[in-house]
């Protein structure tokens, strides 16, 4: 049995050690800083002044307000956008990189390319969704439909007299295109082009007869008179062109009520990002959605602005990857 003396010494100790957790707990608590602390990134996979870009940079200034520390966005265009989407993957996951992810980087790239640095899934905590902007079906002035039901009609009565442009093999334009193809049973042929600007003047030229373009790019054109449009790819409506019908409200011949194709944006963080930060920066993001400013800021570029859970985001990841490698391998378009 342990003396009077020895049971002493025992809570002598024992005190002396709390103490010094007690003295210390302050100097852990110093040596991790809040965050953020210092300037945070938004890497883009893409070059300045495109669509990515400019959302992004919307993103960073409210963020910027919203976290009271610098947010910037950083360029890393090449290889199709796989080569910025790699860089933050492999970013270290503390809060100071984050990635403007879309419909590329986490629905139509992992189908495509045989070799990635990059998993869409284990390689990214989702964030929050932040806007859809929807594919628009455009038509040359002269090609005699005026509605999907009469370009339906048009393509099974001339087989093979339609060309449909993209802004290139295996975009969102591309496979929007593919998707209608094997939802309807027409035949088309795709023309590939080096972006959007260039197959848009030849659907306006005559050189193809239409296009599944992005809303923002083709939508002037419409207003302008300049091209007609059908349908838009989404299973609602676009509040930038409230007349023009969903592709499953405008077909009556043929089943088109699971067609739903946007060119989609969300925030992303590599792996093992602290859930805290994950959090912190939903609600910011959840909260800029609710402003009038930058929701219309949003609208008024063809989009609609999303929000919600970062679970939200994760579904929507896994909805992308299946829709598109079901459409690529109907398709056939060869891997790259």
């Amino acid at each position: 049995m342990a003396s009077r003396t020895q049971r002493g010494l025992r809570t002598l100790l024992g005190a002396i050690l709390a103490l010094g957790c007690a003295v210390q707990a302050p100097d852990a608590a110093r040596a991790q800083p809040a965050w953020p602390a210092r300037t945070v990134s938004i890497i883009v996979p893409y070059s300045a002044g495109g669509a990515t870009d400019i959302l992004a940079r919307k993103v960073a200034e409210g963020l910027s307000g919203a976290l009271g520390k610098t947010v910037v966005v950083d360029n890393r265009p090449g290889a199709g956008g796989t080569l910025g989407t790699a860089l933050a993957a492999n970013a270290k996951p503390d809060g100071y990189t984050l990635f403007l992810g879309q419909v590329s980087s986490h629905g139509i790239a992992p189908n495509l390319y045989t070799e990635l640095r990059y998993d869409p899934v284990k390689s990214f905590v989702p964030i929050v969704s932040i806007e859809t902007i929807p594919n628009i079906v455009v038509v040359n002035k002269a090609l005699p439909v005026n509605s999907i039901d009469e370009l339906i009609a048009y393509a099974k009565a001339h087989p093979d007299a339609l060309n449909f442009a993209s802004s290139g093999t295996g975009a969102s334009t591309h496979l929007s295109g593919e998707m209608f193809k094997a939802m309807t049973g027409v035949t088309m042929t795709h023309v590939p082009f080096h972006g959007s600007a260039q197959a848009l003047v030849s659907v306006m030229g005559g050189q193809t007869q239409m296009i599944f373009d992005n809303m923002p790019s083709a939508y002037p054109y419409v207003t302008a008179g300049n091209l007609k449009a059908l349908a838009v790819t989404t299973l609602k409506r676009s509040p930038q062109a409230p007349d023009v019908p969903t592709l499953a409200e405008a077909a009556k011949s043929a089943d088109l009520s699971r067609y739903d194709v946007s060119a989609w944006f969300g925030l992303f963080a590599p792996a093992n990002t602290p859930r805290p930060i994950v959090d912190r920066v939903n609600a910011a993001v959840n909260a800029m959605l609710k402003e009038p400013g930058f929701a219309t800021f949003i609208v008024e570029n063809g989009g609609v602005p999303e929000g919600g859970t970062p679970e939200d985001l994760g579904r929507r990841v896994d909805t992308e990857l299946q829709k598109w490698k079901t459409v690529i391998e109907q398709a056939g378009v060869p891997k790259q």
